[in-house]
């Protein structure tokens, strides 16, 4: 579930807000100035800070700043000025995005959507990384390819089953969660696009290997392959 905290010094707004994320699978806390943002941030971890501009004391676009000095998180602001000057000033404080009050839920509920999908992606890979580990450089720059989380899933499996060949029907069950069909070529689509990525980032697609009749195989160092 992610964390989503609300930094609004507007306390009914606040309450409306959380029960809106609420209500969306969100778990959520809010305070109402800055530096209870930046020490509830210090002691716990959170996935996204909806943050308004016009706080007491320091200002949105100040705590923007310090969250971006001591964090990742992203920040959509909220922010009660729509002039492009504002626009401007928010995203050179830090923020990934901003929305201007007073503003449709449905909108804001969709730009935090895809906020933390890329939250998601980014962590997926990160893992992955962590999976593949740093003291080999194949496997070190396959962690930073960019890939979308399916994929991200599937090269993460075949790695962590390094030269054993995996069937496509266990692969679809496993990170695809659905059964394998005849003619289902959504399994395939997926693998050329990995291969697809890894050659343009100067690596051989043959680190997959298609096993005909069976599935695919992952080997770190090509010339390993068995014929």
């Amino acid at each position: 579930m992610s964390q989503i905290l609300i930094v609004d010094d507007d306390v009914q707004l606040c309450e409306l807000l959380t029960e809106v994320l609420i209500e969306d699978g969100y778990e959520v806390h809010s305070v109402h100035c800055g530096e209870s943002a930046l020490n509830y941030m210090q002691a716990k971890p959170v996935d996204l800070v909806l943050l308004d501009v016009m706080l007491p004391n320091i200002n949105g676009l100040q705590v923007a700043r310090r969250i971006c000095q001591r964090f990742a998180t992203p920040i959509l602001m909220l922010t009660a000025l729509a002039d492009e000057t504002a626009m401007l000033d928010c995203l050179q404080a830090g923020a990934d995005q901003y929305i201007a009050k007073p503003y449709n839920v449905v909108e804001l509920l969709t730009r935090i959507q895809v906020m933390l999908r890329r939250v998601g992606l980014e962590k997926q890979r990160q893992n992955l990384g962590n999976e593949l580990g740093n003291e080999s450089s194949i496997l070190t720059q396959l962690s930073r390819l960019a890939l979308t989380g399916t994929e991200a899933e599937l090269l993460e499996y075949l790695v962590s089953r390094h030269e054993v060949v995996v069937s496509k029907g266990e692969l679809q069950k496993q990170v695809l969660k659905k059964d394998l069909c005849p003619f289902d070529r959504n399994l395939d689509m997926h693998i050329s696009n990995i291969r697809r990525k890894m050659v343009q980032s100067g690596l051989s697609k043959l680190h997959i290997k298609t096993v005909r009749g069976k599935g695919y195989s992952f080997f770190e160092h090509v010339g390993s392959m068995a014929v």
